[in-house]
């Protein structure tokens, strides 16, 4: 039998039982949201042939044959959505290979949903909705703010206009180490994450209309200053990253175009290249309705209506 030190061998959940059933309470809630607004839960394969390309986000997988676990449930959904779903949603696991630290784990759950008929700003007003309903967090206070203003106020450069002389120098300093040779992109994601999130305003937040290097698979739009701009946004709860929401692209060129883009990033970054969903394309091909979709970490959100520290203390077992 494993003694309290015997850490290794020890069985007991690392969630409480008041935490998980503080998560069972929360998953209920979910789904009665997205019941009583008439959206169609799904049940998608987390095992696919396919997985992202990202050149930031690394995938786990099975040998023989080989199936990636998926990081998200976009793709299939989005197939879905071709195929005339309608709004639908999906509460399931995700994963991610390396993500392991205070607020991430390789494997977590993950709600993601698509509103064919909506723009991103419909979408964010349907954030606040359901973080008012299950984390009771005021949804009249809530915030939005472009990419570029919170960069000027916190930082004092527009994300937009800044050369990548000057965007490397400022994440060098903020890094302890020369970003001389990175990626406008890569620059950008360093100063938000370690000098800007933890400076944002309290409450709920959306910043959006993001830089077009961080595209991902929004659309491009053009804000008012006339500046090309992704229209994607991503959701803070008290400065922590709960969601991310695009106006979803639809071209099937484009985003074939951006898989090549990221399979060149992942090649620099010395990662393996993954090859295109065409299965995804040929739905796209065969017409994905405009809509916008989001992907929002159950357990960030429970680490913060049970007030823990670390994601171990809201899922049962690592």
């Amino acid at each position: 039998m494993p003694n309290d030190g015997d850490t290794a061998l020890d069985w007991r959940p690392s969630a409480s039982n008041d935490a998980l059933i503080q998560r069972a309470r929360l998953l209920a809630q979910v789904r009665e949201f997205f019941a009583l607004r008439c959206v169609l839960e799904v049940d998608v394969p987390v095992l696919g042939e396919r997985t992202v390309s990202d050149p930031h986000l690394d995938s786990l997988y099975t040998e023989a044959p080989r199936r990636y676990l998926q990081t998200s449930p976009e793709y299939f959904m989005k197939r879905l959505l071709a195929s005339g779903s309608g709004p639908i949603y999906s509460l399931g696991k995700a994963f991610r290979a390396g993500d392991k630290g205070r607020q991430h784990n390789p494997e977590f759950t993950l709600l993601e949903w698509y509103r064919p008929g909506w723009d991103e700003n419909q979408l964010m007003a349907e954030i606040a909705d359901l973080l008012e309903s299950v984390a009771c967090a005021p949804n009249a206070g809530a915030q939005r703010v472009t990419y570029r203003d919170i960069f000027l106020a916190t930082v004092n450069l527009d994300p937009h206009q800044a050369s990548l002389t000057e965007l490397a120098a400022l994440a060098s300093d903020i890094a302890r180490r020369d970003m001389s040779a990175e990626s406008r992109a890569t620059c950008l994601d360093l100063i938000f994450s370690f000098e800007i999130e933890a400076r944002l305003p309290p409450g709920i937040v959306f910043v959006h209309d993001y830089p077009e290097c961080l595209c991902a698979l929004a659309q491009l739009g053009v804000d008012e200053q006339g500046v090309t701009v992704a229209r994607r946004f991503e959701a803070f709860l008290e400065r922590t990253e709960l969601a991310n929401g695009y106006f979803e692209l639809l071209a099937a060129d484009e985003q074939r175009r951006r898989f090549s883009e990221d399979n060149r990033q992942r090649k620099a970054l010395g990662k393996p290249e993954m090859p295109a969903d065409e299965k995804l394309l040929a739905a796209l091909d065969a017409g994905l309705p405009s809509c916008a979709g989001v992907a929002l970490g159950i357990d960030r959100l429970l680490m913060h209506l049970v007030g823990a520290q670390h994601i171990e203390d809201v899922i049962a077992f690592l």
